[in-house]
């Protein structure tokens, strides 16, 4: 498949996309208004526990922003690769996009970048609303954009596996809800060097921990590629595994569920 053809193919579902979404218009007010009602929280949380406590060196505030802003973007981008395949077999459509001229795992990754993009735009408006309660954010633009592109890489490959799941026996939610539970272990709320030894261990095993390590190093210290080099290689490592790995699962597991008859099954 050609690079123009993908770009045509992307062009067309991001289209379709924003047209749903903008028949759905308060549902971006309400969105908005909850990110707003959180950082207020998260505000008055930090000004309750005082100055005294800086994480990594950081006022909490901000800690908590990129923490929970970062993570959030994550989870609900390794989601949206979950949805997409829940959505097709809930319609009765999967069995037909399957059969496409394109690739079932591009079709997939496809449709789960457009919400990407929406996911984008909402971690944006996050942080900047961040900065209107006085986070002193001092971002490296170009440290910034590698750490999130290899993190929305290792989300990609985490999520196709959570669809491969889903096409194999109907729980890929499991793969969204471990990783939301194990949120106490990747620094969103609380530096992991406060957990206990065998969990600070078993946090380096997550790739989120590394993401969010490098956002803050980027957006709170405005540090270089350099500085953030150890964050970068454990992403980079955790991407050469999980995304071959990812799409091969994804495609043993869709030509079982073919050969089975479950393609559709929920």
């Amino acid at each position: 498949m050609s690079v123009g053809t993908v770009l045509d193919k992307t062009t067309v579902i991001f289209r379709r996309d924003a047209l749903t979404a903008m028949r759905y218009r308060t549902g971006f007010v309400l969105g908005a208004a909850g990110a707003v009602t959180e950082l207020a929280a998260f505000y008055y949380l930090s000004r309750a526990v005082g100055p005294e406590f800086r994480p990594e060196g950081e006022e909490y505030f901000s800690f908590l922003l990129v923490g929970t802003g970062f993570y959030t973007f994550l989870l609900m981008g390794v989601h949206a690769f979950l949805q997409t395949v829940q959505e097709a077999q809930q319609t009765g459509t999967l069995e037909v996009l399957m059969t496409t001229s394109t690739s079932p795992p591009v079709l997939v990754f496809l449709s789960a970048m457009s919400a990407f993009a929406v996911n984008t735009l909402t971690l944006a408006f996050y942080l900047i609303a961040g900065l209107m309660f006085g986070a002193p954010l001092r971002p490296n633009v170009g440290t910034s954009l590698a750490v999130f592109a290899l993190s929305v890489v290792v989300a990609a490959a985490i999520g196709l596996l959570a669809a491969a799941l889903q096409l194999a026996v109907q729980k890929g939610s499991a793969v969204v809800w471990v990783l939301g539970s194990v949120w106490f272990m990747t620094g969103t709320l609380f530096p992991v060097q406060t957990l206990p030894i065998p969990l600070r261990d078993l946090a380096e095993l997550i790739p989120i921990t590394h993401s969010l390590e490098g956002m803050r190093l980027a957006l709170l210290e405005r540090a270089s590629l350099s500085g953030v080099r150890h964050e970068l290689m454990i992403l980079a490592i955790f991407a050469l595994v999980l995304v071959p790995l990812s799409l091969l699962v994804f495609s043993w597991t869709l030509r079982r569920a073919r050969l089975a008859g479950t393609l559709s099954f929920y």
